[in-house]
């Protein structure tokens, strides 16, 4: 008999029940939930290995201890897992959402995002959210009966976080919620939270362990300068990496608790019973004003001293390069391109999303090759 998975999950947790369920009907998993099926199905795509070699921050050459968007993405996983026990939502839906997020990221972080963003300004434009819901819905080819990995409707809405209206009209069903301002399922909400206690705490360590940043210039922070003095009280001496990873852990701790504490009490005040009253609420999870204010400033913080410290920069402009004249010569060239990347007939602005497509499958190592081999004489 198929195990009860909804029976753990509060009223307003998505289940499987209510599921608007996937593109392609398939018949079900006598072991596995649906959404448990999504999660294996993104862990087994090829769009995810190669987030191995994509850049968090610092370009994957620079260093073997750096995050990676794999890396990033199995520890967005996990906060956002414990977050969905402690609320009693659905965590095998919040976990396939956290793996999935950054599937359409481009090479080079937001760097090469935004490159490819400006060659495809008359083309629609570039934005890895959507570059992910097409990787699922289109770009993998695992299965005979339809493109794309067919995940159900809840994991795609996760995935899509931000969305024009322009493009909102074109997604259907999923589009909807854009232009009706609805909220998407508290799944949806709490892995994008779990994203950003990842990535501003990560960063933090992976600043430091760089060098681009100093334990006295995190002082500034008031939630680092908290918990690192808390960490020097309980451990009297204490140095180095220790001492960096034990101040980490509690400030993602501290973020983690308020974020419990204070969305369950949005939930309760908003009275909430049902994924559809969910939708046509308020966003019910966040934090306290207090933590969202430090929240702020660490990302301040992270963005004037990491993110636009000069060797970042000049990767950055690298990366702006290498992205911006792939783009240039497979456009001016499609025969360049991989067969299954040519179209035969002259529909520039398809042709120049299928170019996309190619560079934002890049890691970031292959597009260094690949640059290389077009642009160097002496490689072939």
């Amino acid at each position: 008999m198929m195990p009860d998975f909804d029976a753990y999950l509060a009223p307003y947790a998505a289940r499987m029940s209510t599921s608007r369920g996937r593109t392609v009907n398939e018949t079900a998993s006598a072991t596995r939930s649906e959404y448990q099926r999504d999660r294996d199905r993104i862990i087994h795509s090829t769009a995810f290995r190669r987030l191995e070699y994509k850049t968090q921050v610092f370009v994957n050459h620079e260093g073997d201890l750096f995050r990676t968007r794999l890396t990033h993405s199995i520890e967005v996983a996990q906060i956002a897992r414990s977050l969905a026990r402690n609320l009693m939502l659905n965590e095998d839906l919040v976990e396939a959402i956290s793996l999935a997020h950054d599937l359409g990221h481009t090479p080079f972080g937001h760097a090469g995002q935004d490159a490819l963003n400006a060659c495809m300004k008359d083309y629609g434009g570039f934005e890895h959210n959507l570059q992910s819901l097409r990787v699922v819905d289109t770009l993998e080819q695992r299965y005979g009966a339809f493109d794309g990995l067919n995940l159900t409707f809840e994991t795609r809405e996760g995935i899509l976080k931000h969305c024009s209206l322009s493009n909102a009209q074109r997604l259907g069903e999923l589009g909807r919620r854009f232009i009706e301002k609805k909220q998407p399922s508290l799944e949806a909400q709490l892995a994008n939270l779990a994203d950003e206690i990842a990535y501003n705490n990560h960063d933090i360590d992976d600043g430091l362990r760089s060098g681009l940043l100093t334990e006295q210039q995190m002082d500034e922070v008031s939630l680092f300068a908290r918990y690192r003095a808390e960490v020097e009280r309980l451990f009297p001496g204490i140095g180095g990496r220790r001492a960096i990873n034990e101040t980490v852990r509690r400030m993602i701790n501290a973020l983690v608790e308020d974020l419990i504490k204070t969305s369950l009490a949005n939930i309760h005040d908003a009275g909430v019973s049902s994924v559809d009253e969910v939708r046509d609420a308020p966003p019910l999870i966040g934090f306290s004003e207090a933590m969202k204010s430090q929240a702020q400033e660490l990302k301040r913080f992270l963005r004037t001293n990491l993110y636009q410290h000069y060797l970042v920069n000049r990767m950055t402009s690298k990366a702006r390069r290498i992205v911006t004249d792939l783009f240039d010569i497979f456009i001016d060239g499609p025969q360049l391109l991989p067969s299954d990347y040519q179209l035969s007939g002259q529909d520039t602005p398809e042709q120049a999303r299928k170019v996309a497509d190619y560079i934002a499958g890049m890691t970031d190592r292959y597009a260094m090759r690949e640059y290389r081999r077009l642009f160097a004489v002496d490689e072939i």
